[in-house]
């Protein structure tokens, strides 16, 4: 599979042959599901947390006799009937991470790596580079490129410039090539490779 690499000026600067193993593979929605499950489940903090009925500091004593007062049997004032009382089987600090299998992730990225390439949503770039960090230049080559929603893969390490200049720019996300997920290219129209991050994605999935 041939594609075109272009140059942030939307210039043909030559072309490059994809890896048929990464990039053209068969697309699955049933893998990419389990992935993309499997790293929201894993992103999440799992902070939310409320007290039980031991964890309540209030005596623990018996309120009033068993029997003889005519009112219902109670124990003590932490039990959940009472406003301040612990709460029953309520969230706690827990690790909401899933297991899935290092070749199921990577067929998952190959499959949504192929999908952007089969829907003609994949652009390669020669480098992502700019001379002054400028959120508006570069708002303004994206759009001439015909980008609005994306996520733009680079090489080992992101250029300082580019990356501070798509800060401010809601629908763009800047990655480095061991940051290429299932998730973020997937939620985003467009899929932006580098010529470099090409090379690195198909070492590290062919």
């Amino acid at each position: 599979m041939q594609v075109q690499i272009k140059n942030l000026a939307a210039e043909d600067v030559g072309a490059v042959d994809l890896n048929e193993a990464v990039f053209g593979v068969e697309i699955r929605a049933d893998i990419l599901q389990r992935v993309v499950l499997w790293q929201l489940a894993k992103r999440r903090a799992g902070t939310h947390k409320v007290k039980s009925r031991a964890e309540i500091s209030r005596t623990k004593a018996k309120m009033y006799k068993q029997k003889g007062t005519g009112r219902a049997r109670h124990s003590s004032r932490t039990t959940n009937v009472f406003r301040g009382g612990g709460v029953v089987f309520g969230p706690v600090l827990r690790d909401h991470a899933t297991d899935l299998p290092k070749k199921v992730r990577a067929l998952g990225l190959r499959c949504a790596l192929s999908s952007k390439a089969k829907e003609g949503k994949l652009l390669v770039l020669d480098e992502a580079k700019l001379d002054a960090p400028k959120t508006k230049e570069l708002l303004g080559r994206l759009t001439k490129l015909g980008i609005e929603s994306a996520v733009i893969i680079g090489g080992a390490e992101l250029e300082r410039n580019f990356a501070l200049a798509s800060r401010n720019l809601p629908k763009i996300d800047v990655l480095p090539s061991a940051g290429a997920n299932v998730y973020d290219i997937l939620r985003r129209d467009t899929l932006v490779l580098t010529a470099e991050a090409v090379r690195q994605l198909e070492e590290r999935l062919a």
